[in-house]
């Protein structure tokens, strides 16, 4: 079965977009390429520095998709990812060009993958009862709680994930079962060929943090602080916002409400490492993937390999 798009996950940092645009100019004799972002961030209009989203000249070198669809106020979802980016890759096939799929929300790959079920509705008192306990007690105290009911979705959680913490326990709280397992029980095997998983995963640790620290620095001298000063004065924004609690931006607002930078840097290195971790950790529990060192000095070769050889 020729596939559907081919997968392209990693942690942050693990130079992702940049193998696929090689990857692109590489196969271009052999078909050519078209990008869906993967990236629960880059949906986000205004939000480019601390997203490393894709310069002009890298979307005209390669159509992208799935980037500034939003404004920055607006929720998103994976089923929501999974409707957008089936039908991205549909024209991408009808214009016969393959859809690769890049990014590091592993959520979105999974859903894509795997299918979900249909998920309880938001419940209002549920959400504001959940918001208070963590007024009092703290998230960590709330992540503890949700270790106990569904240690599968709090393992892939920071403690301070209030967004997502606050939606397992609410998703308990209202059905009586774990987050975790709110996915399809019939969905087609995870790799059945429509979707297949290439997955790089660095065999380097210091590599990917020395990676982390200088894509944090150069974030902050192209102006990730500005950017987020920009961003406080949207008036319908909040520092409560899923957008706004993306790794580097949940640490810029903090330290602009405190008037202190001094500890930006190493808080936004600390998060950007504590978020690869939990990649890491999501792709290596998925089934059928085909696993490439990042920082192997042949990756983009061994990338074009394995894309080929999902191609025929």
């Amino acid at each position: 079965m020729r596939p559907l798009g081919i997968c392209l996950a990693g942690p942050t940092a693990s130079g992702k977009s940049a193998l696929a645009l090689q990857l692109a100019d590489m196969l271009r004799e052999v078909v050519e390429l078209e990008f869906v972002s993967v990236d629960s961030a880059q949906v986000y209009r205004g939000m480019d520095i601390g997203t490393a989203k894709p310069d002009a000249a890298e979307r005209a070198r390669v159509p992208h998709h799935l980037i500034d669809i939003l404004d920055p106020e607006q929720a998103y979802s994976a089923a929501q990812f999974v409707r957008d980016a089936t039908a991205a890759a549909e024209a991408i096939r009808a214009r016969g060009r393959l859809p690769l799929l890049v990014g590091g929300t592993m959520l979105y790959f999974k859903a894509l993958r795997d299918g979900l079920d249909a998920m309880p509705a938001a419940d209002a008192t549920v959400r504001t009862q959940i918001d208070a306990r963590a007024a009092t007690e703290g998230w960590p105290a709330l992540h503890a709680e949700l270790q106990r009911v569904d240690p599968a979705t709090a393992a892939r959680l920071a403690p301070n994930d209030a967004q997502r913490i606050q939606r397992a326990l609410e998703v308990w709280e209202v059905s009586g079962k774990p987050l975790s397992s709110f996915h399809l029980r019939d969905a087609a095997p995870a790799d059945d060929g429509r979707w297949p998983l290439i997955a790089l995963e660095p065999a380097s640790r210091p590599w990917l943090h020395e990676r982390i620290a200088m894509r944090f620095d150069a974030m902050l001298d192209a102006g990730l602080l500005e950017e987020v000063r920009a961003l406080r004065q949207r008036p319908g924004l909040s520092a409560q916002m899923p957008s706004m609690r993306c790794v580097g931006y949940r640490q810029a607002w903090t330290a602009l409400d405190a008037g202190r930078l001094d500890g930006l840097r190493e808080a936004g290195i600390a998060a950007t490492r504590q978020l690869a971790k939990r990649q890491l950790t999501w792709l290596r529990s998925m089934a059928g993937r085909e696993s490439l060192a990042a920082d192997a000095p042949d990756a983009v070769q061994r990338l074009m390999d394995a894309v080929q050889r999902r191609l025929g």
